[in-house]
């Protein structure tokens, strides 16, 4: 059929175009309407024009039309030949169709078969269709039931879990009664008593048991264990109690071996048997209360006898001891009298502050005695360790700090009656310095340590202990401005022991006060050194003789500066007061000295050296003048230095001190000749006495064998 289409197509087309051999010939598509004869039977009515100008445009451009055209046929036979053409197509498909019959047929077979296979299919899925419309209606309802089931389930669960915990925590298992009512009270014991904390809190205070039938049969039977546990451990933990009060027992080591095993015990008692438990706190509070008040007064009265008196009401700084009587003071060695104004060792207990507490029988055993700052931080080392341990206890076993105060107030009461019995009659100075500083250090550990319990009562001895310190700071004070200095005075120009006294006892203080810049302390020295000052000047005033009072003053100074380096290496305001004090005092002994045994010398060189001889002045300076001078001079120099080596030797105890004061001296009259030697230059004639000067080389060499002896 196809083939013969194409033939068809072929034909119409060649005739078409037959003529167009080799170029396209113009034509005037006027020309050819104009020529166009219609059927005679078509009448001029029905023919319509319209759009006929229209038409012909369009068909312009149209190649087939445009060569039928421009070959000048006519048009009625060249449709004729088109419908020949088609006619024999059609002939020509036809006979096509005729050989493609049994084809056809055989296609048609088939075609039917397989509509009635698809028929089939169709019967069949949509079946199916119905099927699965029908089988998700019953996923949907299996789905429906399935969630509302889950949901029954789960209520179900809830249900029963509140009801599995509500019996479990209403019930009473018979094991647990019997624990209770027959146990032994041990860590079981105390579990169980866990156990029925939760049920009696749970029957209290859960609002679904108050109407719940179950808790009329519960509720007698819990009261009863309660009882029964409460009596119990009360039983048990007062026995615990008494065993404290046994002698020689180790108190802390019992609390937390023992007692604190069964603390869950006290917070029973304090939830379930409030009144018990008021009465357990009551009884341990009594027996720690007797308990440790007991040991501290037995180690208060062993410590007492290893106490070293260091001082009395009389031993301060100005008053004169010497005369006291032998039998008051023989019982106390010569070394402990110098510990009364001198730090010494004793300084050394600040560095202790951490070791243990003394144990008196071991001190007893050596004999040994202790200054009270020993046994005073002995003592406060013993209660900050007691106070903490307790203070930790009952906080963790009754869960309570206030309890700690309650205890504490029998111990607190024995060391304030023993340290009320001795500040009164404590009159160290350096001793109750020495506590301050103690209590200052304590403070600083038990803060370290987080502790608080202590703070009122380290506060309380704090104050204490200044007021007393200012008042025996005062006597010494005192002693010095109303001092006797009759009975004061000896004969002597060595450093007086009232000055000695002070030095040290100064020194001891800026030393204790290095680190802790006590500005009150300060002022209150400040006041001791005025007063000694007024005493050492009324001291040297009993010389009859004016070097001795400074000699005696030098010696005072040099030796206190000396005290008081050993303070530190700067000895601050009051050693430099006692330094410009030894220098202005050092060049009066000079000049004191040099006029001893230069006297003429030295007042011709004040009085006359500066003046110029050539000068028209009433007495000039004459070589007659002069010369006995240096005649003098240079007979004696050397005799006369020497005598005061052996001078400065022996008027000064520090023998380095001495021997800068001659070389001052020997500096000051090599100064002195030199003048004189100047003058002789000037004086007329003076160069007669050139013989008899003495070379400043010769003095200088003289100078430096003194100054090579130290």
């Amino acid at each position: 059929m196809t083939k013969m289409a194409d033939t068809a197509t072929n034909q119409v087309g060649n005739s078409y175009g037959e003529a167009n051999d080799s170029q396209e010939i113009a034509f005037d598509l006027g020309v050819f309407v104009g020529d166009l004869n219609f059927e005679e039977d078509v009448s001029s009515d029905d023919i319509s024009l319209e759009g006929l100008q229209k038409e012909l445009e369009e068909c312009r451009n149209d190649d087939v039309v445009a060569n039928i055209l421009s070959k000048g046929t006519k048009l009625r036979e060249y449709t004729k030949g088109v419908e020949n053409n088609l006619r024999q197509v059609e002939l020509d498909s036809i006979q096509d169709y005729i050989k493609e019959s049994d084809n056809l047929v055989s296609l048609h077979d088939q075609i039917r078969d397989c509509d009635s296979i698809l028929s089939q299919m169709e019967t069949l899925l949509s079946g199916f269709q119905a099927e699965i419309g029908s089988i998700s209606s019953d996923i949907k309802i299996l789905q429906e039931k399935s969630m509302d089931m889950g949901l029954k389930l789960k209520n179900r669960k809830v249900a029963e879990s509140k009801l599995a915990k509500f019996v479990e925590d209403i019930i009473v298992p018979p094991r647990m009664v019997d624990i209770i009512v027959d146990g032994e009270v041990n860590e079981e014991y105390m579990r169980t008593l866990e156990i029925l904390s939760k049920k009696l809190k749970f029957v209290e205070v859960e609002p679904m048991v108050k109407t719940s039938k179950a808790l009329k049969d519960v509720q007698p039977e819990l009261e009863k264990l309660r009882q029964k546990a409460v009596s119990k451990v009360f039983e048990f933990i007062v026995q615990k109690l008494y065993a404290l009060r046994k002698p020689k027992t180790n108190i802390q080591i019992l609390q937390q071996s023992v007692l604190l095993k069964y603390k869950y015990v006290v917070s029973f008692l304090k939830e379930h048997g409030k009144e018990v438990y008021i009465e357990v706190r009551a009884a341990y509070i009594d027996t720690m209360n007797k308990v440790l008040s007991a040991h501290f007064r037995a180690y208060i009265q062993a410590l007492e006898k290893l106490q070293l008196d260091i001082a009395t009401s009389s031993d301060l700084i100005g008053v004169d001891t010497r005369s006291t009587s032998l039998f008051s003071r023989g019982r106390e060695p010569l070394k402990n009298r110098s510990a009364v104004y001198a730090l010494g060792e004793r300084i050394s207990i600040l560095k202790e502050i951490d070791q243990p507490a003394l144990i008196p029988h071991i001190a007893e055993a050596s004999s040994t005695k202790y200054p009270y700052e020993v046994l005073f931080r002995s003592l406060h080392k013993l209660l900050m360790d007691t106070a903490s341990s307790e203070y930790l206890f009952c906080d963790d076993f009754f869960g309570e700090e206030n309890i700690f105060y309650e205890i504490f107030a029998g111990p607190f009461a024995v060391i304030d009656e023993h340290f009320n019995s001795i500040l009164p009659n404590c009159f160290d100075a350096i001793g109750l310095m020495l506590m301050i500083r103690i209590i200052h250090q304590h403070q600083l550990v038990m803060s370290r340590r987080r502790i608080p319990c202590l703070d009122s009562y380290l506060d309380k001895v704090n104050i204490s202990l200044w007021p007393r310190f200012k008042m025996v700071f005062d006597m010494h004070l005192n002693s010095l401005r109303n001092a006797n200095m009759r009975a004061l005075w000896e004969d002597d120009i060595h450093p007086h022991y009232v000055m000695r006294r002070y030095a040290e006892f100064t020194s001891s203080l800026i030393h204790l006060n290095v680190e802790y810049g006590d500005g009150q302390l300060e002022l209150n020295l400040e006041r001791l050194r005025m007063a000694i000052d007024d005493m050492v000047i009324k001291l040297a005033k009993t010389f009859s003789k004016t070097k001795l009072q400074t000699v005696f003053l030098i010696n005072n100074y040099d030796m206190t500066i000396a005290i008081l380096k050993e303070a530190g290496p700067e000895g601050g305001k009051i050693q430099l007061h006692f330094e410009e004090l030894l220098k202005s005092n050092t060049a009066i002994f000079v000049e004191e000295l040099l006029l001893e045994h230069f006297g003429d010398l030295i007042k011709f060189v004040k009085t006359r050296a500066s003046e110029d001889p050539s000068s028209s002045s009433e007495r000039p300076i004459t070589v007659a003048e002069v010369e006995p001078l240096v005649k003098d001079f240079a007979s004696r120099w050397k005799s006369a230095i020497e005598l005061m080596h052996k001078d400065v030797i022996t008027s000064f105890s520090n023998f380095l001190c001495g021997m800068e004061i001659l070389r001052a001296a020997l500096t000051q009259l090599l100064l002195y000749y030199t003048r004189l030697s100047d003058c002789i230059k000037r004086i007329p004639g003076g160069s007669a006495l050139n013989k008899d000067l003495v070379s400043i080389s010769s003095i200088m060499y003289e100078i430096r064998k003194y100054s090579r002896t130290f």
